[in-house]
């Protein structure tokens, strides 16, 4: 991410850290700052426009906090947080503070899923009854903390489904109800109470006539990653791939595919750019995915979750209202 911000031109790096000093020092050294290993210290001895999280939330969770009442804005990788509840704490704190609490979510910048949200609203899928989401993701590269439901606060949903569950509420309501299944591959049923999901399975229900589902399992093997969206209306099905759009209709008259080549750290780039342009022009230039949109992608997966644990349908609904009602609630959601 460091190495995209440099090459959009409008950011300059002042220092870098990680908990690996050598890692941060050897980066530090291609990009002409300073290097620190500790992050508390990255932040007090700086004075920044803006801090690029891209560390994992259990190892910088009171460093994020220090950063936004020194009235750094924040741009986080994504999960925003490893719970609904930490996620709005962020964003309540970073409201009273005044400064931007953001999640790099790079789905928003892919030219594949902003042709599916174009298309979707403009109305060209007609009557969507059925949104369908699969993926299926690598695992032998995974970092241990992941399987901690502590340190992590979820497994394959919430770390590798989060930018696809934006997409889906971007172009669709919240779910009135979601009901979910979780599992993982221990090998017996007490372990499996102390590891974080590698299968989930989520049914979302958004009205009477629209229903939504999420299958998504982490395999422990070194293999392709990648999450495909079916959007199934009256006449058409419309499917979305990181680097494709897909739209069929019943007769065939309609067919259209439209094929993108990008590369990763141009989708950066363009994300990072816009993320600068918002700093500097305020509300004239609104950075796509704000507190609202995170905190209702974060109230599914909190319902997803609880859902899993209970055995009942949840609603999303339900914990943004109680997050609105409490005490100190500084964002519109």
């Amino acid at each position: 991410m460091l190495k995209a911000a440099a090459a959009t031109g409008r950011f300059q790096i002042r220092a870098v850290a990680d908990q690996d000093r050598q890692k941060a020092e050897k980066t530090a050294a291609e990009l002409g700052c300073e290097a620190y290993s500790d992050y508390r210290q990255l932040i007090v001895q700086n004075q920044l426009d803006c801090l690029l999280v891209a560390a994992e939330t259990h190892t910088c969770d009171e460093q994020l906090k220090a950063a936004m009442k020194r009235k750094f804005n924040i741009l986080k990788l994504p999960p925003p947080g490893r719970t609904f509840e930490e996620a709005l704490e962020y964003v309540q704190l970073a409201e009273s503070e005044k400064v931007r609490f953001a999640v790099a979510n790079t789905a928003r910048f892919r030219s594949s899923y902003a042709t599916a949200h174009d298309l979707i609203s403009q109305g060209l899928i007609e009557q969507v009854f059925l949104i369908a989401a699969c993926g299926t993701m690598g695992a032998a590269d995974r970092p241990a903390w992941q399987t901690d439901p502590k340190l992590a606060g979820g497994g394959v949903l919430l770390h590798d489904c989060y930018q696809m569950v934006d997409q889906i509420l971007r172009s669709f309501p919240i779910p009135e109800q979601v009901y979910a299944l979780a599992a993982n591959q221990a090998p017996d049923k007490q372990q499996r109470l102390y590891l974080t999901e590698d299968t989930a399975l989520v049914c979302m229900k958004f009205s009477e006539v629209l229903m939504g589902s999420l299958t998504v399992t982490r395999r422990n093997e070194i293999a392709p990653s990648g999450i495909s969206l079916q959007i199934h209306g009256k006449g058409a099905r419309l499917t979305v791939t990181d680097r494709a759009v897909v739209l069929e209709t019943h007769d065939g008259q309609g067919d259209r595919k439209w094929q993108y080549d990008e590369d990763e750290q141009v989708v950066t780039e363009r994300l990072l750019a816009s993320f600068a342009d918002s700093l500097r022009a305020g509300a004239e230039h609104e950075f796509p995915g704000g507190a609202a949109d995170n905190l209702r992608n974060m109230a599914v997966f909190e319902s997803a979750y609880l859902s899993a644990r209970t055995g009942f349908p949840e609603e999303p609904a339900r914990i943004l209202q109680m997050a609105g009602n409490s005490a100190g609630a500084a964002t519109s959601i």
